[in-house]
């Protein structure tokens, strides 16, 4: 692979020792990829996880001084100031968080703790060479965009964010983004929920566990938090970095340019009777719960204020908690959608992810959930999930059974 003098001087170290390692990285990712040749990003993503492994590299990158050229937006860990006062945190989890703030304080990132980074603060052009990780971020940048990521590690895009550099493979090439599978859908999608069943449901019936993008027809109208809950799932199912919606995504004007003038064959269809199926697959039986968990992705504004309108003035019999981003909860107190949210019993909780220890006073019990993502991660959380619409759970909810 061919470097730059620039890049060539941050590998050898003349930049420090953590500048070192992380173009080190990227220099292995590029040769194993065949990568002729590095470039310049302008934004990234950094989908951290606040586990051993994670803080264990990023405080490496800080010891060997390194600090980020592209400052890059975080994913969520869990919110030190709100936990602090929900029961069932030991010192140590709370240490593992701060250890996890300071590293990437210290390393320059932009402490934003959202994993709906595309929704706002970290929003780019068309064409844009980014490096983003998180499962519903990637699919976001390059379909809903056209702007151009691979599907980075945490580590990976760190890396990239300390050099503002990544090796040019993959998506990053245009002939790489061409669709691979005809996905007809046949039923009209009328709520966002039934977006993280197509998602989840398209591996499925397709039966490809690899790589692959493909290709949406069917489909009339999308909102964003749509396309949000289907790569999120298209992620959690199998492993999607672009999709295309035939007259919706930036690249896919017409089904032949989706696959660049080749043929698309024969595909698959998606029925109304496979998203049933894959709800039934997926969710626990239906009965009495005692919480609803919702926000994985991260809600957004627009879904916050439709939970407000839902509630009516009635009262949660469960306990109701809704992962948000910072911006969004703040914009929601003061637009008085969170007042009434809380004053339903309800809790807006910025910064935090759903497979998290935070969450440990919930471990073992049964809820309510619109994210099949959410319920898959909180399997080994010993967390139970019937899988609902976010009205639905709302209604769950109020009711305590769903």
């Amino acid at each position: 692979m061919k470097l730059t003098a620039q890049d060539a001087e941050m590998l050898e170290g003349a930049h420090g020792a953590g500048t070192a390692l992380a173009m080190e990285v990227l220099v292995a990712i590029g040769r194993a990829f065949d990568a002729e040749q590095m470039c310049d990003i302008t934004r990234a993503h950094v989908a951290l996880s606040n586990q051993d492994a994670d803080i264990w590299f990023a405080e490496r990158l800080v010891a060997g001084g390194a600090v980020c050229k592209v400052p890059p937006t975080v994913n969520p860990g869990f919110c030190l100031e709100f936990f602090r006062h929900v029961p069932g945190l030991t010192s140590e989890d709370m240490s593992t968080m701060e250890r996890t703030e300071a590293a990437y304080r210290a390393l320059g990132a932009q402490l934003t703790y959202s994993c709906t980074p595309y929704l706002q603060g970290n929003v780019p052009y068309f064409g844009e060479v980014t490096a983003y990780s998180e499962s519903s971020a990637t699919p976001y940048m390059n379909s809903v965009y056209g702007a151009r990521t691979n599907r980075e590690s945490a580590q990976s895009a760190l890396c990239a964010a300390v050099t503002g550099r990544v090796p040019v493979y993959g998506l990053l090439l245009e002939e790489n983004r061409k669709g691979q599978v005809h996905v007809h859908v046949e039923p009209t999608l009328s709520d966002e929920f039934e977006y993280h069943l197509l998602g989840y449901a398209v591996p499925r019936i397709t039966g490809i566990q690899t790589a692959f993008i493909p290709v949406f027809t069917g489909i009339s109208a999308m909102t964003p938090e749509a396309h949000m809950n289907l790569g999120a799932e298209l992620n959690t199912g199998g492993n999607v970095p672009m999709y295309h919606v035939v007259g919706l995504t930036p690249e896919a004007p017409t089904l032949e340019a989706a696959f660049h003038g080749d043929p698309p064959g024969d595909g698959f269809v998606v029925t109304a009777k496979d998203l049933d199926e894959q709800r039934e697959m997926l969710s626990a039986a239906a009965g009495p719960i005692e919480f609803a968990l919702l926000g994985c992705p991260h809600l957004s504004l627009d879904q916050l204020r439709a939970i407000a309108a839902r509630i009516g003035g009635r009262h949660f019999k469960a306990e109701f908690w809704v992962q948000t981003s910072f911006r969004d909860k703040e914009l929601a107190e003061r637009m008085g959608v969170a007042q009434v949210i809380e004053q339903a019993g309800g809790h807006l909780v910025p910064d935090t992810c759903i497979d998290q220890v935070a969450w440990k006073h919930l471990f073992g019990k049964k809820g309510v959930t619109d994210s099949l993502k959410g319920a898959y991660y909180a399997k080994r959380r010993d967390m139970d999930f019937v899988l609902r619409s976010v009205g639905d759970c709302v209604e769950a909810a109020v009711k305590g059974e769903a």
